[in-house]
């Protein structure tokens, strides 16, 4: 699995960082995201498809190429 985001389209909900921490977080100053794990562990994988399915701003991929 690869993980990509979009900073341009992220809206700083947060969700993506509640769900999967290890993978994302949120900058201080305006909550964007920020990608911590571009490939996640497989225990992961079922997560992060979760976080982008959910993203409001739809600024998170997953490819399963990784």
């Amino acid at each position: 699995m690869k993980v990509t985001v979009d900073e341009g389209k992220c809206c700083g909900a947060g969700t993506c960082v509640m769900l999967a921490p290890d993978v994302f977080d949120q900058r201080d100053d305006d909550g964007i995201v920020i990608l911590l794990d571009e490939t996640p562990g497989e225990e992961l994988h079922a997560t992060v498809r979760e976080a982008a399915s959910v993203c409001p701003g739809v600024a998170i991929a997953v490819s399963e190429d990784a």
